[in-house]
């Protein structure tokens, strides 16, 4: 996965939730871990579809619990 994918996405979920870029991790949970409500889900996956110009299909939503399940979400449509 590239490096960019992964800062960008990370970015996106630090800016989103009002966190530090350097306190999250690809295993962190975005609900348990980082705290966010399902408001901030909503919130961060119109922020991916606005950054990578993707659609995020409600039956993945729930799928992408860790910020890296959101990392390789990304990396693979991008990829498609």
């Amino acid at each position: 996965m590239g490096d960019s994918i992964q800062s960008r996405v990370q970015d996106l979920v630090a800016e989103q939730l009002g966190l530090d870029r350097s306190d999250l991790v690809s295993g962190a949970n975005i609900l348990d871990d980082l705290g966010a409500d399902s408001l901030d889900v909503v919130e961060l996956v119109m922020a991916i579809e606005e950054t990578f110009g993707l659609e995020v299909p409600d039956e993945e939503i729930e799928a992408l619990r860790t910020i890296g399940d959101v990392e390789k979400f990304v990396a693979s449509r991008l990829a498609a």
